[in-house]
């Protein structure tokens, strides 16, 4: 094969050639990964909601209410309480929270699903706010009002240290999540009569048959 003359033109268009082959070749990569990706991203969803919920609960489909997620959970046929899938806007990015209240509105559980705040600061929403060990911080086990909001606002809740836009974007996560529980509440108390066929294959069942795939706030 002759050796291409060296001048601009041909400079260029080997230059678009090994560009255009390298795109490609990621775009194969990203393609090849992506169900994977997805495929683990479901069954962290799934794994939080049974953390967020009473154990032995089964779990009914997502219902839409507020734009949010809301899976209610029975237990020998009775509503026993609902997660929900929340999101608010951090101070590096959004924040996914799956959110377990009890029939009476205590939060008995989170866990953060997705998140980008600063590490070591911002981050910490992942333990700060069910820390037992530190009540004033600590919002597990608590009856949630819609108005949680950090101390810094007139709330009672104690932010993070030197993290009070995180603190604030995960308090409204959680609060956004409680408005959606109380407006979906009322047909839950109807019990397993909401389980209909479909919704029969619980939350447990999907996680069994899925395939195993510095800034300063």
């Amino acid at each position: 094969m002759a050796k291409l003359e060296s001048t601009f033109k041909n400079m260029v268009l080997s230059l678009v050639t090994i560009c255009v082959v390298a795109a490609a070749a990621l775009a194969g990569v990203y393609l090849l990964t992506l169900e994977n990706i997805n495929i683990q991203k479901r069954q962290k969803q799934q794994a939080a909601i049974l953390n967020v919920l009473p154990e032995g609960a089964e779990v009914a489909g997502a219902e839409e209410v507020n734009g949010l997620s809301v899976y209610k959970a029975y237990l020998n046929g009775e509503f026993v309480g609902a997660a929900v899938e929340t999101q608010e806007e951090g101070f590096s990015g959004p924040q996914k929270i799956m959110v377990g209240f009890d029939t009476e509105g205590n939060i008995l559980n989170y866990v953060v699903l997705e998140q980008t705040e600063t590490p070591g600061l911002g981050s910490h929403i992942e333990h700060w706010f069910k820390n037992e060990a530190k009540p004033g911080q600590n919002i597990v086990g608590r009856q949630a009002t819609g108005a949680f909001a950090v101390s810094k606002d007139g709330g009672d809740v104690d932010a993070i240290t030197a993290a009070t836009i995180s603190s604030r974007a995960f308090l409204k996560a959680v609060n956004k999540a409680y408005a959606a529980f109380k407006n979906g509440e009322v047909e839950a108390h109807t019990g397993a009569s909401q389980l209909n066929e479909s919704q029969n294959d619980s939350i447990n069942d999907q996680m069994v048959n899925e395939e195993t795939e510095v800034n300063h706030e």
